[in-house]
């Protein structure tokens, strides 16, 4: 019994860790503002997508492009067709980008295809003064251009992280239950995150570099999360991610339930992966340099998501009542914490009432990925980068 009192103890001092700073974050985020230069000259910016077998996708993604208000004389797109079989390639030459074709099936993924691009085609990029990377499912926002060239243009800027939101948010209520995910984890973390002197990360997804900045790294992360594993890293070289929330893209999440565990599966199991190569490296970081972006980047780290953490405290007003009644004022607390992140977040980011009405199915959402989490703390799930899925939006 004192096991599992002590057991109980440490699950109700991690969950309600945990909770703290996701409060914080969110109490923080509401005094957040973009860092912009509204007096800028506009930049030359290449905008690099990474595209494998999306020809159904590419099409729409290039339309999104095109319908931004940035001036088309100063931008460029670059695709790189990498290790397609499909039509990819002569679809995105059509549409008018310039296809950069890899054909390394031996050695896939998203990082992989970025690296190859940044360190073999310098010539190529080195012309512009910053680069765009989208993926190949997205539709940019029509002001996404100009607010990142806006925010690069403040002086130590160098890496922007746009909003990354849902472009498919009503299609199922596995899409509005990540619309509802994204609100907080694309926007309500990074703008809390920054207010508070720390890092924005980055998200994989409507990211701006500084040209210099991607010819000195190439992508140097090649995991499944590489988007992670890249803002960690320019962290522990004393480089930010700052986050601009007008800075827009919509990407397609997947609205099937096997679509949805590979997409899932990936993510989660990657960034524990992440965890278990850089938590030694960003605690020494802040041992030594006393600052709390590092400890906030650990922290950021060692969040469980958000279904996952509901999960934990549910738990634990469980095992409370069954052993220790002392932890149930505790659990309680951070079950309201946890509504007043997300209700923070969907507030913020202004969601439809379709989307607010669809939190009722999120216990069936958390029962759905148990078998998930399960495979990963067995270490059985597969981590490897697979394609997900897309609705063909050429048809």
């Amino acid at each position: 019994m004192a096991l599992v009192r002590f057991s109980i103890i440490l699950l109700a001092l991690y969950a309600g860790g945990v909770t703290v700073y996701l409060v914080v974050l969110a109490c923080a985020a509401c005094r957040f503002k973009k860092k912009v230069r509204l007096d800028a000259d506009p930049i030359r910016i290449g905008i690099l997508i990474p595209a494998h077998d999306e020809e159904g996708q590419i099409g729409a993604a290039m339309q999104g492009v095109r319908l931004t208000r940035y001036p088309p004389a100063l931008y460029e797109i670059w695709v790189i067709a990498d290790n397609c079989s499909d039509a990819t390639a002569g679809k995105a030459s059509e549409a008018g980008a310039r296809v950069f074709e890899r054909t390394d099936p031996a050695n896939p993924g998203k990082g992989q295809a970025l690296d190859w691009f940044l360190n073999g085609h310098r010539d190529v990029y080195g012309a512009v003064d910053a680069v765009v990377v989208m993926d190949a499912d997205t539709v940019m926002g029509v002001d996404f251009l100009d607010e990142a060239a806006r925010s690069l243009s403040v002086p130590g800027i160098d890496v922007v992280q746009g909003y990354y939101g849902v472009s498919n948010p009503e299609a199922t209520w596995r899409t509005a239950l990540m619309t509802a995910a994204l609100c907080v984890f694309h926007h309500l973390r990074p703008a809390g995150r920054n207010r508070l002197g720390a890092t924005a990360g980055l998200k994989g997804n409507g990211m701006a570099f500084r040209t210099e900045i991607l010819s000195r790294y190439g992508w140097p992360a090649h995991s499944v999360v590489e988007d992670v594993e890249f803002g960690v890293k320019l962290l522990l070289d004393g480089i930010k991610v700052h986050y601009n929330p007008d800075a827009v893209v919509y990407g397609e999440m997947a609205e099937s339930g096997r679509q949805a565990e590979s997409q899932r599966r990936r993510w989660e199991g990657g960034r524990v992966a992440v965890l278990r190569r850089y938590g030694l490296p960003l605690a020494r970081k802040f041992i030594v340099r006393r600052e709390f972006c590092y400890l906030d980047c650990l922290l950021d780290l060692i969040t469980p998501p958000l279904s996952l953490l509901v999960l934990m405290v549910g738990a634990l007003c469980l095992l409370g009542l069954l052993f220790l009644p002392g932890v149930l004022p505790v659990a309680l607390l951070a079950l309201a914490g946890l509504a007043f992140y997300v209700f923070a977040g969907l507030l913020q980011k202004k969601v439809s009432w379709r989307v607010w009405g669809y939190l009722a199915a999120a216990p069936f959402y958390i029962a759905w990925k148990l078998p998930l989490y399960g495979k990963l703390l067995r270490g059985s799930g597969d981590v490897k980068w697979t394609r997900t899925e897309r609705v063909n939006k050429s048809e």
